[in-house]
């Protein structure tokens, strides 16, 4: 069932002393183990879910709310959202606090004890959209997988060190370009949105944050699969100052490595930064004709 947007106030939205005390009443210490930094401006969450475009016929994945200070302002304009927290104590917390801040909204939100690495699935509707305040110590690899895991997701926006962030957006040819880089634009079509200070966080991070928005595309047409694309992107940058050729060496025999490069019109003398994700797709798949896989 469709919920349309809703007409009255909206949920209160969580200020530093609302995050202080949710934290205080459940006896949370945030840890840097698990990338732990609550937002506690509420201008912030309201920017992020406007610069994210969901809607009211969106069903978002939110990983790592937290104490909800982002599950508050999605669920003021979508249909549901998908929340999943690996921490117990926050897991079961965020029910609650959707009760006590926006109590006509509960019904939009499932809350998942999970760690986000290591899902297989959702329960429900699939999700068009991932929004998230990634916890940094994993955020590219949980990217990686949800966009894997989940292709009914269309679009999203994410938080994440502005150093990762500038990695996921860099095209060929960048010094910062490498393996995060490829491998979500496998994937997608990603751009910076924005940058965000350290002061709407409690605890304040000792780096700087800024937001990725990305939207689904087709990944380059090709015989070989993601997996040996990936593998292929790997041994690339392994070792960033070797050429291709002398990098591919690794995980196939150096004749067949001419044979593959020259095939998918490849420089051999290229480095693994000057490549797009169609070119290591060509790679892998004349491999593939060679008798690599």
């Amino acid at each position: 069932m469709s919920h349309e947007p809703s007409t009255s106030a909206g949920p209160r939205l969580l200020g530093p002393a609302e995050v202080r005390s949710l934290a205080d009443a459940i006896g949370l210490r945030p840890t840097k183990q698990r990338g732990q930094n609550f937002v506690i401006d509420p201008n912030t969450v309201r920017r992020i879910v406007r610069a994210s475009g969901v809607g009211a016929g969106d069903v978002v994945v939110e990983v790592g709310p937290g104490l909800g200070s982002l599950t508050l302002a999605l669920l003021d304009v979508v249909e549901r959202v998908v929340a999943v927290e690996v921490d117990p104590v926050l897991a079961r917390a965020l029910p609650a606090t959707v009760v006590a801040n926006a109590p006509d909204r509960v019904g939009r939100l499932t809350v998942l004890e999970h760690d986000a690495l290591r899902l297989t699935g959702l329960p429900g509707p699939g999700p068009t959209a991932l929004v998230a305040n990634l916890p940094y110590n994993v955020s590219v690899p949980v990217l990686l997988h949800l966009l894997e895991l989940l292709p009914s997701l269309r679009r999203g926006l994410v938080m994440v060190q502005a150093e990762v962030a500038d990695r996921l957006v860099a095209g060929p040819g960048s010094r910062i370009y490498g393996v995060p880089s490829v491998k979500a634009a496998w994937y997608a079509r990603l751009h910076r949105a924005g940058s965000v200070g350290r002061t709407v966080f409690w605890p304040a991070p000792n780096v700087d944050s800024a937001l990725v928005a990305f939207e689904r595309r087709t990944p380059p047409v090709t015989t070989a699969s993601r997996e040996q694309v990936f593998r292929v992107v790997d041994a690339a940058f392994a070792q960033r100052r070797k050429t291709l050729r002398a990098a591919l060496r690794q995980i196939a025999p150096a004749d067949l490595v001419d044979r593959a490069l020259a095939g998918a019109a490849v420089d051999p003398g290229a480095r693994g930064e000057q490549l797009d994700v169609a070119a290591y797709a060509r790679i892998a798949e004349h491999l593939a004709f060679e008798g690599l896989w």
